[in-house]
């Protein structure tokens, strides 16, 4: 049984949550809850996880032995004790924790499920590429509303692979979400070490606990994110991998300068003027990309790598948006800018790009000679179910960035060079497109009408945050 049909067989035990009357935005806690500690169990067979991370009594076996109300006490017993575990990362990940189930007979069927599932099959696979396709299966069912912190699997591992991140380095994601980044960057080193095996145990040892560093501010998302580290053997500091706060806050600015900076910062602006509110930011702005820009930008070291997805408005914003990139392209060397195809987030309307670039220094100035920019969006299928993302989507455009020297594909190609001076001339607008997007015109490609006014609504929601940041730094009300 691979891993996707193990998945399904999951997803399809949340036909017993709704029996319940369970929520479907709490489907995937609910499940995850249960599964973290069978999961547990597997990896610390497996030796994935060195020893017990559950205390005696909060195990699978000490579940799975019980029965009927007894197994609904126990269950709920459990998950208050570990709600208040001495151990922070515990406390964490079952901070609040409890079921919502009331009948015993259900959590019965959810425990006799999960047991017979073939996890000798699931660990070859490894429980937390498993654990992952749940997430993602959730972040595909619109209805669950998870999609806004989900980046597709192919992107970040496309990222990932063009950024190497190399074992010693410092990877930090500041706009978490579930850990994909972090998680994938992982794997990538360990592909490349022989399971870190190749390093020294003082090299392991800051492999699992000091490489890599993850804020997200949605404590529910949090929890996933914690167990998704720990899933995967990375276990972080005291707190864990990722840490519950703002980063446009008070407790980003404490977040380490570090080597490799991955990231896709939630889309929108923060309305009311409700702004970030960093005082360590050299331009004040309340739409939350640029901030993110800031943020990104501030903590990379000298010499360290970045790659970050934001959508189009921050390419070609006016006032503040133009100083920002003006900064960055003085204070990084902005290399590549990838245009995305459009429908490959679950948030539908928005057309987004990878910015990729390199720290120069917090005082350079010039540091941007010239941007090449890769256009994946004109002439591109629509993706989404019907036609998912694959690695190989992106096959074209990481031969075209390895390549030494790269090559001005011209007017009729997809990758072409752009000096500093000619981006300088059109007001250091970023938003450059050459393409003749002939897919845009094909009625017959169009999607479902549904689909048409879930994007409509999107891009209506995003101009009218816009809207509303400008009138709240205008000083002007929003009725």
């Amino acid at each position: 049984m691979v891993n996707n049909e193990i998945v399904q067989k999951l997803w399809n035990l949340c036909d017993v949550l709704r029996d319940d009357g369970i929520n479907y935005s709490d489907y995937v806690t609910e499940l995850v809850l249960l599964l973290f500690i069978k999961m547990e169990h597997e990896n610390t067979q497996s030796g994935v996880l060195s020893g017990h991370k559950l205390p005696a009594g909060a195990r699978w076996p000490d579940i799975a032995r019980l029965s009927g109300l007894n197994l609904l006490n126990h269950y709920r017993a459990t998950l208050l004790e570990l709600s208040k575990s001495t151990d922070p990362l515990l406390a964490a990940i079952y901070a609040d924790a409890q079921t919502r189930l009331k009948e015993p007979r259900h959590l019965e069927q959810l425990v006799k499920s999960i047991d017979a599932i073939d996890w000798f099959s699931a660990r070859r696979d490894g429980l937390g590429d498993l654990y992952e396709g749940l997430l993602e299966k959730n972040a595909t069912e619109t209805k669950s509303g998870a999609g806004q912190y989900f980046t597709p699997r192919p992107l970040i591992d496309t990222i990932v692979a063009l950024i190497d991140p190399k074992p010693g380095e410092t990877i930090q994601d500041p706009a978490a979400g579930t850990a994909g980044f972090l998680i994938a960057a992982d794997a990538h080193i360990k592909a490349r070490t022989d399971d870190l095996y190749d390093l020294t145990e003082a090299q392991r040892s800051f492999q699992r606990n000091k490489a890599f560093i993850g804020m997200e501010l949605v404590p529910g998302t949090r929890r996933l994110a914690l167990m998704n580290c720990l899933l995967h053997g990375m276990e972080g500091d005291a707190e864990g991998v990722v840490h519950l706060g703002n980063t446009l806050g008070g407790a980003g600015a404490d977040l380490p300068k570090s080597d490799v900076i991955l990231s896709n910062p939630p889309f929108g602006t923060a309305r009311g003027g409700g702004g970030p509110t960093r005082d360590d930011f050299t331009f004040s702005t309340s739409n939350k990309q640029l901030a993110f820009v800031q943020h990104i930008v501030r903590h990379l070291r000298d010499g360290g790598r970045a790659a970050v997805v934001l959508p189009d408005n921050v390419l070609f914003e006016s006032g503040v948006g133009t100083e920002i990139r003006r900064d960055l392209m003085d204070k990084c060397n902005l290399h590549t800018v990838l245009r995305l195809p459009t429908g490959i987030f679950y948030a539908q309307g928005v057309k987004t790009n990878v910015l990729f670039f390199d720290k120069v220094g917090q005082h350079a100035e010039g540091g941007t000679q010239e941007v090449w920019v890769y256009d994946l969006r004109a002439n591109m299928p629509r993706f989404g179910k019907r036609t998912p993302l694959t690695r190989a989507h992106f096959a074209d455009f990481e031969a075209a960035f390895n390549a030494s020297p790269r090559i001005d594909q011209g007017e009729q190609g997809r990758f072409r060079r752009f000096s500093r001076d000619w981006i300088r001339e059109r007001g250091d607008s970023l938003d450059i497109a050459w393409l003749k997007d002939d897919s845009a015109e094909d009625a017959a490609d169009l999607p479902e009408p549904a689909e048409l006014a879930r994007e409509a609504m999107g891009e209506l929601e995003a101009a009218l945050a816009e809207l509303r940041a400008l009138m709240a730094e205008l000083g002007e009300g929003v009725e």
